[in-house]
């Protein structure tokens, strides 16, 4: 919790300065109306009191009164302030520090853990900000100040004042010891209920093909019935705070006007008047005591929720990116497009045998190189080590002569167009998922002409052209209003739109027929024969004439030539290319 306040800003500081200033003078104008009261009770029992003794008094309470409203609210401005930007910039810094982590990185945690942590765990740290400057500030003040007011004024009621606050602290502290482990379950299992629900809708179409709705059904009613037992156990736990402040509360009430009335009987003459008197203040001052306490006890409430929200936050932060780029940039060696492994190897940390071995390649300015294998064989990797969203784990990886380790974010990413074999569309319009994957050292958008240029490379022209709004067409989230051939192909046609050094296709023609993947490479090679292309492939119809093609077989380079050649001698090829086609088609 210390961990994460440390991030409250000079200018937070000076809000909560401010805001214990008029928190110590509303403190101040509530402790001084019971004086007024003592003052009014004396006068009634006084012969000869007039109204104006009365008035004048009464007024006073009354301007304390509206003073001390005034202070609450401005108090609670700054609480507000303070709490809403602390959250706005913990949420900015929670998501860039997640846009900045590796593949690898991200996989510590999960997704919808991730939408938990920037949501609910931030606004549970907003809630206890704004209610804990103005409540944790204001209850020992007042309580020590009310202390120091009642000093001396009968020993007996103090007695029984210091009984109710010890009561007071062991009940809380016993509740908060059954709630705290219980609200660290609340949020794993919020997280648990977050993803069901995510996968449930993600893959409604499944379920409903495969009448999976009652197995579904069950699976959300465990994760939601262990979420509500488990928030059912601690919230009753915290509900038997305020019978138990209430219990307390009226306890000292009573015990204080008890004592009073033993004391005043026992008293005689004008002592019985003073002992009234000390009493009706005694009263006032001591539900203060309670009343700070009671307040106390709404941020202990909170506090083990957001004790723990505070460690998920902390926790994501803590990961620093595995992957640390260079603010210059390097002079390049070579021509454009050039992409070379040196002995390249790579393991996941999590893994016993390495993903690739000793792979050594290079190719030259606008070649195609393809990758083929069984599924797991180490492909995907290697578009990803190109892009170094991993660090090579032996070797070196080279980009027109330059260690990709060697290039800023930017300047790397600017010379990548990547299609990712499960087409990301975000939503808006065609228009922006196009223009979306431009260049970041260019500064005004495409024109129409761009956009139409590289929707024709992709083969997606025609269907665009068909909707009523063209490139304004609207893209559903996911773009889910678009089958999976024409994703692919609005994503092939974002990458080209780059017009980057090199064009990297992750199984990205996987969902389209034969003869839209044939035309797209040859456009592909017709137009962007500059440009270096790497594809990763299932089919070997889509690699057949890629100048260079790389046999992988777990993780294992299994021969590195022409279609041609690796029919002729290359056993693995050879099983895949036989499995898929006739020899007259090979041919």
């Amino acid at each position: 919790m210390f961990k994460i306040l440390k991030r409250l800003t000079g200018k937070d500081y000076a809000y909560i300065g401010i805001s214990t200033l008029f928190i110590a003078l509303q403190v101040w104008l509530e402790l001084e109306i019971p004086g007024y009261m003592t003052k009014i009770t004396r006068a009634l029992e006084t012969p000869g009191t007039t109204t104006g003794d009365i008035l004048d008094p009464g007024s006073k309470m009354i301007l304390y009164a509206v003073l001390s409203l005034f202070s609450s609210i401005i108090v609670g401005y700054f609480a507000a302030r303070v709490a809403g930007g602390f959250a706005a910039r913990l949420r900015k810094e929670l998501y860039d520090q997640v846009l900045d982590y590796s593949t690898q990185d991200i996989t510590q945690f999960s997704v919808p853990s991730l939408l938990t942590r920037s949501t609910n765990d931030i606004t549970q740290l907003q809630m206890f900000i704004a209610i804990g400057m103005q409540v944790m500030i204001k209850a020992p003040i007042t309580a020590v100040w009310a202390m120091t007011k009642i000093a001396g004024k009968g020993w007996q009621w103090s007695t029984a004042t210091a009984v109710a606050v010890v009561a007071l602290i062991v009940m809380l502290a016993v509740i908060l010891t059954l709630v705290q482990p219980r609200f660290k379950i609340v949020q794993r299992l919020t997280d648990r209920l977050n993803l069901v629900t995510r996968e449930n809708l993600n893959g409604i179409r499944v379920v409903h093909a495969y009448n999976a709705e009652k197995f579904q059904n069950d699976k959300f009613d465990k994760a939601n019935n262990d979420l509500t037992d488990t928030n059912m156990f601690a919230l009753r736990a915290l509900a038997l705070m305020n019978p138990g402040m209430s219990l307390i509360s009226s306890g000292l009430t009573l015990a204080v006007y008890a004592i009073g009335a033993y004391l005043i009987d026992a008293a005689s003459g004008m002592q019985k008047l003073t002992y009234f008197s000390n009493m009706i203040v005694f009263s006032s001052y001591a539900m203060q005591i309670i009343f700070s306490f009671l307040m106390l006890s709404f941020v202990f409430v909170i506090m083990p929720r957001v004790t723990v929200s505070a460690g998920r936050i902390n926790e994501v932060l803590a990961v620093a990116p595995s992957i640390k780029y260079p603010a210059t940039k390097p002079v390049e060696k070579e021509a454009n497009g050039i992409i070379e492994f040196k002995d390249v190897s790579f393991h996941f940390s999590d893994a016993e045998e390495a993903a690739v071995k000793h792979l050594t390649f290079k190719t030259k300015p606008g070649q195609t190189l393809a990758l083929i294998g069984s599924t797991g064989s180490g492909k995907s990797t290697v578009l990803n080590l190109i892009a170094r969203r991993y660090e090579v784990s032996e070797g070196q990886v080279l980009i027109d002569g330059v260690d990709v380790s060697d290039y800023p974010e930017s300047d790397l990413n600017d010379k990548i167009g990547y299609a990712p074999q499960k087409a990301v569309l975000f939503s808006g319009d065609i228009r922006s998922n196009i223009d979306f994957g431009t260049s970041t050292n260019k500064s005004d958008k495409l024109s129409d002409d761009e956009i139409k240029d590289a929707l024709d490379t992709a083969q997606a022209l025609d269907f665009v052209e068909r909707k009523h709004d063209q490139l304004d067409a609207n893209v559903a989230q996911h773009g889910d209003n678009f089958s999976g051939g024409q994703k692919q192909r609005l994503a092939i046609a974002r990458a080209v739109a780059r017009k980057p050094e090199i064009l990297m296709f992750d199984d990205s023609f996987s969902a389209l027929d034969y003869a839209t993947d044939r035309k797209l490479r040859e456009t592909l090679n017709k137009k962007n024969h500059e440009t270096t292309k790497v594809i990763v492939a299932q089919r070997i119809s889509t690699i057949m004439d890629a100048d260079q093609i790389i046999v992988l077989d777990n993780g294992n380079v299994a021969g590195i030539g022409t279609h041609d050649e690796l029919l002729k001698d290359n056993k693995v090829y050879q099983e895949i290319a036989y499995s898929q086609l006739s020899k007259e088609e090979l041919a």
